[in-house]
C-alpha cells in the first residue's frame, strides 16, 4: 500500500475509528511512492483505450496492489472517465474510496478458495454494471484451490463486455500458468527506506506528530519494505509516547538496537578492537536487547556496508539522504571488505550454532570476536584469516600453537582390525558428510592439551568419557551411540563409524541438537575445535556381533541357562 497525503481530518483524535493506512491510501496514481513504472503502463492504457479485461499485480505484503486495483476501477468508473486521472470528488470515486461501490467487488480469496465460492461470483458477472465497468479484485489469489482455478478459467478468458478482472498476490509461482497467460502481469517493487522514512515524515507533518528523523528511520527499518505496516507502527508508537516520537520511544516500544550502537560496535570490529566490540555487546545485553536480535542487526547492516564497500558508493536502494550516506560511505571504508566478510561469515555461523542448541550470547561474542581477528571460514568450515583493512593478514588463532594440525604417519594395522587407541591416523571412509557448526558453550577439560595434534589415539581414548557425559544430559543419544565408535580424523574431522545395520540409530543421532551435543561434549574433553562426520564402517559389525556372543556367554554362566531345541527338533 503505496500511501497518499490525504486526509479528512488533522490529528489522530479526529478519526479513531480509521487507521492512518486508511485515511493515507492513495487516490490516483501519482500518489503512488515507489512503483512509477506500473502506474506510468497504467495511465498510457487507459488514455490510449487499451484497457485488459485481467492484471495480475505481483508483489510483496504493504507494496500498493489493491490500492492500485482500486485507483485502476476509479479511472475507469469516474464520472469523467474512462480517465487516467480520477476527480476524487464525484459520488462514484467516493463510493470506490469507501468500499460501497457495487460495481467494484473485492474478495478474499484465502476465505473464499472453493468452487461454490467462484460460481457465485460468475452468476454476478452475468449483470451489466450499474456504472461504466465492473471491477473484480481477488485479494490473495494464489489460495485459490486448483478446482476453483479450473471454474474460473474460462470466464477469466473471455468476460462479459466491461468487466475487469485484478488479481493480487504475493506468491505468483502458486498462480497456475494458464491464469497467468491469459493476464497481464506487474511487478511491484519493495520501497526502499528512504522512500518509507520520507513518507513517514510527511504523514507525521500533516497529522501535527513532531517525528524525530532518527525515530523514522528505525520504523522504516521495521516496516520490512511495507507502507501498510510502517504507517501501523507510527500509529502505535504515537499511542505510546504521544504526539513527539523519539528514538527512545521506538526502541522502548519495539525492541531493536539503536544506530548508533550498531555504529560503534562496528567501528570497534573495523579497528580490531575485540575488548571494546565486547564492551558494546555487554552494554547492549544489558540493556535488555536479545542476542539473536542484535546478530540480526549486524547481519542487515553489516549487508548494507559491504555493498557500498564493494560499490564504491550508496546505491539507490540504500541512500538515506545526503548527510546519512556520506556517514555510511566512510563507515563501510573504515570497517573495510576484509572485515565485513568475517563479520557476515561468523554472524551466519552463530545462528546455524544458535539453532543446533548453542547459547545466544556465547554465539554473538564469539562472532563479534572472531569478526574483531579477522578470521573468517574456508570452504570447509574452518576459520581462516582475512585482510584487515590496512592490508595485513592476521592468522586465525585456531590451529595449535605449534604449527598446523597435520595427520601423523600411519601404522600397520592387523586386516579387517578395528582402530583401536594404539591405530594411528587414516583418512575417513567415504561417507554422506554430517558437517555442522561446533556448539559453542562446551566445558573444556583442564588437563587438554591444545597444542598436542588432534589423533585417533586421543579421540577414542576420551570417547568412554564422552559417552557417559552424553548419557547425563542424552539418555537416547547415549544408547544411538552404542556400537559406534570414532574411526578416523582427518585435519579437524572426526569421523564415528556406524555398524551398517543402525542406519536408524545413525540417522537419529545425526539431528542437529544431538549432533551439537555431541559436538560440545568432545570438544571439551580433547580441548580443539572439532567438527563431527558419521559414516557406516563394516568392520564395527564383526565387533558388534562379538559383543553380542559375550553377553549371551554371560547369560549362561551367571544365570545356569541352558539352551532349548528349536521347535520341532527331536
Amino acid at each position: 500500500m503505496a500511501p497518499a497525503l490525504q486526509s479528512s481530518g488533522s490529528g489522530l483524535a479526529s478519526a479513531p475509528s480509521q487507521s492512518l493506512y486508511r485515511r493515507y491510501r492513495p487516490r490516483s496514481f501519482k500518489e503512488l511512492v515507489g512503483q512509477e513504472a506500473v502506474a506510468k503502463t497504467l495511465e498510457n492504457a487507459i488514455s490510449a483505450g487499451r484497457i485488459h479485461h485481467a492484471y495480475l499485480f505481483v508483489g510483496s505484503r504493504g507494496t500498493g496492489k489493491t490500492s492500485t486495483a482500486k485507483i485502476l476501477a476509479a479511472c475507469l468508473n469516474c464520472i469523467e472517465g474512462p480517465t487516467a486521472n480520477p476527480c476524487g470528488r464525484c459520488d462514484r470515486c467516493l463510493a470506490i474510496a469507501h468500499g460501497s461501490s457495487l460495481d467494484v467487488v473485492e474478495l478474499d480469496a484465502a476465505s473464499h478458495n472453493s468452487v461454490d465460492d467462484v460460481r457465485a461470483l460468475r452468476e454476478t458477472i452475468a449483470f451489466a454494471p450499474t456504472t461504466s465497468y465492473r471491477v473484480y479484485i481477488l485479494d490473495e489469489a494464489h489460495m485459490l484451490s486448483n478446482a476453483a482455478w479450473n471454474a474460473l478459467l474460462k470466464t477469466l478468458e473471455e468476460p462479459p463486455p466491461r468487466t475487469v478482472f485484478v488479481l493480487a498476490t504475493t506468491e505468483a509461482q502458486r498462480v497456475p500458468p494458464t491464469v497467468v497467460d491469459r493476464c497481464h502481469r506487474f511487478d511491484f517493487r519493495r520501497p526502499t527506506v528512504r522512500q518509507i522514512t520520507e513518507l513517514l515524515l510527511r504523514v507525521a507533518a500533516e497529522e501535527g506528530i513532531a517525528l524525530d528523523p532518527e525515530a523514522a528511520l528505525l520504523l522504516a527499518r521495521r516496516a520490512t519494505g511495507s507502507f501498510r505496516d510502517s504507517l501501523g507502527l507510527l500509529e502505535q508508537v504515537v499511542t505510546y509516547a504521544g504526539q513527539e516520537v523519539r528514538a527512545e520511544d521506538v526502541l522502548a516500544l519495539l525492541g531493536g538496537v539503536s544506530e548508533e550502537s550498531v555504529a560503534v560496535l562496528l567501528e570497534a570490529i573495523g579497528n580490531g578492537e575485540a575488548a571494546r566490540a565486547l564492551a558494546v555487546v555487554e552494554e547492549l545485553l544489558g540493556s535488555g536487547q536479545d542476542p539473536q536480535a542484535v546478530l540480526e542487526e549486524l547481519e542487515e547492516r553489516g549487508r548494507e556496508l559491504l555493498v557500498v564497500c564493494v560499490l564504491g558508493e550508496v546505491p539507490a536502494e540504500l541512500s538515506l539522504g545526503e548527510e546519512a550516506d556520506g556517514r555510511q560511505l566512510r563507515l563501510a571504508q573504515a570497517v573495510g571488505e576484509g572485515r565485513l566478510l568475517a563479520l557476515l561469515d561468523r554472524v551466519g555461523y552463530a545462528r546455524e550454532a544458535i539453532r543446533a542448541g548453542a547459547s545466544p550470547r556465547t554465539q554473538l561474542e564469539l562472532a563479534v570476536v572472531r569478526a574483531a581477528r579477522g578470521e573468517g571460514r574456508d570452504g570447509g568450515g574452518r576459520p581462516q584469516a582475512v585482510q584487515s583493512p590496512g592490508g595485513h593478514r592476521k592468522p586465525a588463532p585456531t590451529a595449535p600453537a605449534n604449527g598446523a594440525v597435520r595427520p601423523s604417519p600411519q601404522k600397520a594395522r592387523p586386516e579387517g582390525g578395528l582402530p583401536s587407541a594404539s591405530a594411528a591416523n587414516e583418512p575417513p571412509p567415504k561417507q554422506a558428510a554430517a558437517n555442522q557448526p561446533a556448539a559453542a558453550g562446551g566445558t573444556e577439560e583442564p588437563g587438554a592439551d591444545r597444542s598436542a595434534p588432534l589423533t585417533l589415539e586421543k579421540v577414542v581414548a576420551q570417547w568412554p568419557a564422552a559417552i557417559e557425559r552424553t548419557r547425563q544430559t542424552d539418555l537416547l543419544l547415549a544408547g544411538l551411540l552404542d556400537g559406534a565408535r570414532p574411526v578416523g580424523v582427518e585435519g579437524e574431522t572426526v569421523t564415528i563409524g556406524f555398524p551398517p545395520g543402525k542406519r536408524f540409530a545413525r540417522k537419529k543421532a545425526e539431528q542437529p541438537a544431538r549432533l551439537a551435543l555431541l559436538t560440545t561434549t568432545l570438544r571439551g574433553l580433547l580441548g580443539t575445535p572439532i567438527t563431527l562426520a558419521f559414516a557406516f564402517d563394516e568392520r564395527l559389525e564383526d565387533h558388534q556381533a562379538g559383543q553380542e556372543e559375550e553377553v549371551i556367554d554371560l547369560f549362561f554362566r551367571e544365570l545356569e541357562a541352558e539352551e532349548l531345541p528349536a521347535e520341532g527338533a527331536e
